[in-house]
């Protein structure tokens, strides 16, 4: 937003960042915070602290003042994260028309250097290889008209955890400890669910839907899920399934362990064979701004065998989505859902594309808000500057789903 467009909304901005921020501290620290959320929102190449403290202010003999405070929002100040994500979690909840899903992933930060919080040669699905970058997981409410980002947090890895001079240098906890990702977006679904957020269906990538122990704490939690998978994954063909355990009556015993008969679990891509390019069928799942958004889709009930070969029970019946355009010589995506067995498979297909907003979120927070402009080194730094850029980017993502675009004078023309 320019300088004109910001002072248009003075009023609306100021309501806004005043309901968000309210108690958070001494007038002065909510002031800063709203400053640094303008900052964030007015256009320039840079929204480190540097350039946002001139771009906030008229006369250049006050930058070094607002500087300051801008860095001491941010970098000293001890309010709380969760606490500001859980009112933007509720007010995007409240206001966003059609929200259908959470959804969860992670975007990466390249970085020279080792010393920011959690860098390290790692992958990163941004970067699209393994570099020095940091990498955070996060929280989006998603639905066909916008969505925001309500939860954001460092993956810490494990050579930081066990590094207490790095770990001091930057600031971090001690209650931090090492998790994967699955379990800091657990974490995160916890947090929106305490601030009385609805049990969402919940959209991840292959990155968390291949981890089952984060698809037995969706359902733990009473949540629905479409998640992607690889196609590696082994499971049980429509109508199989393992042998029941062995009971002995004379004994009046039953055992533990599940028994692979005749029939054998297959791996996703080998029941997509068997069932043949013939079971797909032509779906269309959104207008785009370049058509319709269409390809070829089956969908199966299946249950998993994760550790068949020991013996473990099937999981639940669930379904198995898969896509496999006309081109391809295989199909390219596969999710588990757990829908009801009702569910129409354009239905299914709708929200597995739903997951989509989560990369506009994570466009808009970079090129538009700046996430990733943050030069500090600190734990609290990161978080703090990374919470304030979600608020900013709420008040957009609400602008544009609630106002309609303003008539152009060459519309008329």
């Amino acid at each position: 937003m320019n300088r004109r467009e910001i002072e248009r909304l003075d009023r609306e901005l100021r309501s806004y960042v005043d309901e968000l921020t309210s108690g958070m501290g001494r007038k002065e620290r909510v002031r800063a915070m709203g400053w640094y959320i303008t900052g964030l929102l007015l256009d320039g190449e840079r929204k480190s602290v540097e350039p946002m403290a001139a771009r906030l202010v008229d006369d250049r003999s006050e930058i070094q003042a607002m500087r300051q405070r801008l860095q001491e929002c941010v970098a000293t100040s001890t309010w709380e994260d969760e606490a500001l994500f859980q009112r933007v979690a509720t007010k995007v909840e409240r206001e966003l028309p059609g929200i259908e899903a959470f959804v969860v992933d992670d975007t990466g930060f390249p970085k020279k250097g080792r010393h920011s919080p959690g860098v390290a040669r790692q992958y990163s699905g941004t970067l699209g290889r393994v570099d020095n970058c940091q990498v955070a997981t996060s929280l989006h409410l998603a639905g066909e008209l916008g969505s925001a980002c309500i939860g954001m947090r460092l993956y810490l890895p494990e050579e930081w955890v066990s590094d207490p001079e790095r770990r001091a240098k930057a600031g971090i906890p001690e209650s931090v400890v090492f998790q994967e990702k699955w379990k800091i977006a657990l974490e995160e679904i916890d947090s929106a669910l305490a601030a009385g957020l609805p049990h969402y269906l919940t959209l991840a990538d292959a990155g968390y839907g291949d981890a089952a122990e984060f698809r037995r704490g969706l359902r733990e939690r009473g949540l629905d899920y479409i998640v992607g998978v690889q196609s590696g994954l082994v499971v049980w063909a429509p109508g199989t399934g393992p042998l029941p355990p062995q009971q002995w009556p004379d004994r009046n015993r039953v055992g533990k362990r599940y028994r692979t008969g005749a029939q054998k679990p297959l791996t996703l891509v080998g029941l997509a064979t068997a069932l043949g390019r013939d079971a797909c069928r032509a779906v269309t799942w959104r207008e785009g701004t370049k058509g319709k958004q269409r390809s070829c889709f089956n969908a199966v009930r299946i249950r998993t065998a994760s550790r068949h070969g020991v013996g473990h029970a099937p999981g639940p019946e669930e379904w198995l989505l898969y896509e496999w355009p006309e081109d391809k010589d295989e199909p390219t995506k596969y999710w588990l859902a757990s829908l009801p067995a009702n569910t129409a498979i354009k239905r299914l297909v709708f929200l597995a594309k739903l997951r989509w907003r989560v990369e506009r979120d994570y466009q808009d927070l970079k090129e538009e808000i700046g996430l990733d402009h943050y030069e500090g080194r600190t734990w609290r730094g990161f978080h703090h500057h990374a919470t304030l850029c979600a608020v900013a980017h709420a008040f957009l993502a609400l602008r544009r789903a609630l106002s309609p675009p303003e008539p152009s004078p060459l519309d008329a023309a």
